[in-house]
């Protein structure tokens, strides 16, 4: 496909440094933007999805990744159709067969019925897939790769009742149920620090909103009640690396140790459209040093086509010339633009489609403009006091195109508001 491009390889000479590759958030299965592709038979926004994924899984083989971080939301739900699931384990199998370590970091996404009943990920726990660990508690697990140990502590994305009971949270606030969680949840993972072994270098892996964090789409996406994790949290000594998901946004939120959401691998929707896509490698040196990297993967584009054509003398014109001068081929776009409705004659729709063919899928959505006044009638002010027939006069007064009709009007009206005047519920036996 046309955003195959290949990745930078790192021609540095080989070194005994820890090498990590850190990805996440693929919400592998989503279909919005997508077509059926009539070779394969499968939604193309899925292939395109799965082509990214691909590209992290070979960057970690070719140049020898000593473990691989996947910090959650692995599909859009925690039920994908199997085609899905095969094509996610199709990739993730290549590291098993390279013997590289994996650790599938549990996401909000991956959680059933908000966090009960398990996760998607926990049957390569189940399958005991070799070297892959399912991240679905907060534990530190110890792993040993061809360049040395490491303690990785999973943080997944956790609801309130995994670390609080009914009986503590009866009668609070939201604030203090907050509050009460954030505390335990700092004396979990203060328990999980102390057993550290400070020869090894540690990882913090966690699936959480950090409230510094700039978000995005996912804000809409988050399934069941979330919560917001301080960065002071985070921030600590004894960290070589916090790799995070959740956000698609790829930032990094703190230099030391570094903070890092990798983001997701592809654009979900056009909220995502200036982002771009990648994973994150990392290199741990022999003082616990983190030095890392942004790769971008060439992902496909969303375009959003913007005007006002509302001043064009030719707004058709107008918008043929924009769409040919901004559209990329094969992006996802859209056609976005503001008309008068006196000019919608002036639009050939069939010509923009003609014009936009050239993406991979796109919309058209005007916006007509109605810029016709609505006219206040001073006499009817809230105050003032009208029976319908003067308040139908008096509104007639401002609409010179009704001015034949306007005594007609009021006839009827009159002969109505007799009728109504008239009219006794008893007569149609209904109890009032």
């Amino acid at each position: 496909m046309p955003f195959s491009v290949p990745y930078l390889r790192d021609s540095s000479p080989v070194t005994t440094m820890l090498r990590i590759l850190h990805l996440s958030d693929i919400h592998l299965g989503t279909t919005t933007h997508g077509k059926i592709n009539p070779r394969t038979g499968m939604n193309t926004r899925i292939e395109d999805f799965t082509n990214a994924l691909k590209l992290c899984i070979d960057r970690a083989i070719a140049d020898r990744a000593d473990l691989v971080l996947f910090t959650g939301d692995a599909f859009p739900d925690a039920t994908p159709p199997p085609f899905v699931q095969q094509a996610f384990a199709d990739q993730f199998r290549r590291l098993a067969d390279a013997h590289i370590p994996t650790i599938l970091l549990v996401g909000n996404h991956d959680l059933f019925a908000q966090g009960q009943g398990g996760a998607s990920l926990t049957i390569y726990r189940s399958l005991a897939v070799p070297r892959f660990i399912v991240g679905d508690r907060l534990t530190t697990h110890r792993l040993t790769t061809c360049h040395g140990a490491v303690q990785v502590i999973t943080l997944p994305w956790l609801s309130k009742s995994a670390l609080l009971t009914r009986q503590e949270t009866a009668g609070l606030t939201a604030e203090e149920i907050d509050s009460l969680f954030l505390n335990r949840l700092s004396l979990v993972l203060e328990a999980e620090i102390r057993q550290l072994d400070p020869r090894v270098p540690t990882i913090l892996m966690a699936h959480a909103m950090v409230d510094s964090a700039t978000c995005g789409s996912e804000r809409f996406l988050t399934t069941g009640k979330g919560f917001y994790l301080p960065l002071a949290l985070l921030t600590r000594a004894v960290f070589s690396y916090v790799a995070l998901g959740h956000v698609h946004r790829h930032q990094c939120l703190c230099s030391d140790p570094p903070v890092v959401y990798a983001g997701s691998v592809e654009r979900v929707d056009f909220s995502e459209e200036k982002e771009t896509k990648g994973y994150c490698w990392i290199e741990i040196d022999d003082q616990h040093r983190a030095h890392w990297q942004f790769c971008p993967l060439p992902t496909r584009p969303l375009v959003t086509i913007r005007l006002d054509v509302q001043n064009a003398t030719d707004p058709q014109k107008l918008l043929l010339d924009t769409i040919r001068r901004e559209l990329k081929e094969g992006a996802i776009a859209r056609l976005i633009f503001q008309i008068r409705p006196e000019q919608l004659t002036a639009i050939d729709e069939p010509e923009l489609h003609r014009a936009m063919a050239i993406a991979h899928s796109y919309s058209l959505n005007p916006e007509v403009i109605n810029h016709t006044n609505r006219v206040r009638v001073s006499e009817l002010s809230p105050t003032a006091i009208f029976d319908p027939i003067s308040a139908l006069r008096a509104y007639l007064t401002t609409r010179e195109d009704l001015q034949a009709v306007a005594e007609e009007l009021v006839a009827l009206a009159e002969e109505l508001w007799q009728e109504s005047s008239e009219f006794q519920p008893e007569q149609m036996n209904l109890k009032l």
